[in-house]
């Protein structure tokens, strides 16, 4: 699975893709799709980069629409998945490893994870983060009521109050905006301060004594001291 230089093939795509866009891809391997991809996006994701932006003639408004299908990134290992829009139901079901940026999900996001980073720029079903235990996940909670959208069984809510994790999450919201042009991403940036306080943290319990960086720089303070 590594036997590809990073940056071997970038592959250019317009219009549909359909089932299992970028399966089982390797590293070495991006693809770029300038339209949208049904199910199973990244299924069995190893490495590759995949992109999925709206047409350069689209006029939607692409996160307030669905880009990608259901069940995205399903049993990934690694790699990364940026998509201008928003992504079906069982949105990164069973990821273990990759990372992802989009711009809303479905029911049952992040269901079964165990590893990897997803991030979700918009708005989430129901049930989310159900059996997680690995990973982290954060979401954009403008409207104020992700709270009442999750699985509380399973995993813990935090703001974003660690120098490490602002990092990482605006990080990748840059990255996100490079990859697809979004217009969204690029507005959040504009005016991190106040939009990484809509940011939820979502750790699952299983994580909380095994984290190489805490969820708080106040608890690495507690720590020193």
């Amino acid at each position: 699975m590594t036997g590809l230089p990073p940056g071997h093939l970038h592959v250019r795509l317009r219009g549909s893709a359909g089932q299992s866009l970028g399966a089982f891809g390797v590293q070495g391997l991006k693809l770029e799709v300038f339209g949208e991809a049904n199910d199973y996006v990244g299924k069995g994701l190893s490495g590759a980069t995949i992109v999925v932006r709206p047409m350069v003639s689209s006029t939607l408004v692409a996160r307030d629409n669905t880009i990608i299908g259901n069940t995205v990134l399903y049993g990934a290992t690694s790699g990364k998945l940026f998509a201008a829009g928003q992504a079906g139901e069982r949105f990164a079901v069973r990821n273990s490893g990759a990372i992802v940026v989009v711009e809303g999900c479905g029911a049952n996001g992040c269901e079964y994870m165990t590893g990897g980073i997803a991030v979700v720029l918009g708005k989430v079903g129901d049930n989310f983060g159900a059996g997680m235990t690995g990973g982290m996940a954060f979401v954009h909670d403008a409207a104020g009521d992700f709270e009442r959208k999750i699985n509380a069984d399973s995993i813990v809510l935090n703001r974003i109050v660690s120098a490490h994790w602002d990092a990482v999450l605006r990080g990748l919201v840059e990255e996100h905006e490079a990859e697809t042009g979004s217009k969204w991403a690029a507005e959040l940036l504009l005016d991190w301060e106040r939009a990484r306080g809509n940011f939820w943290q979502v750790c699952p319990k299983e994580m909380l004594t095994r984290l190489a960086h805490p969820l708080s720089d106040a608890r690495v303070l507690e720590a020193a001291e």
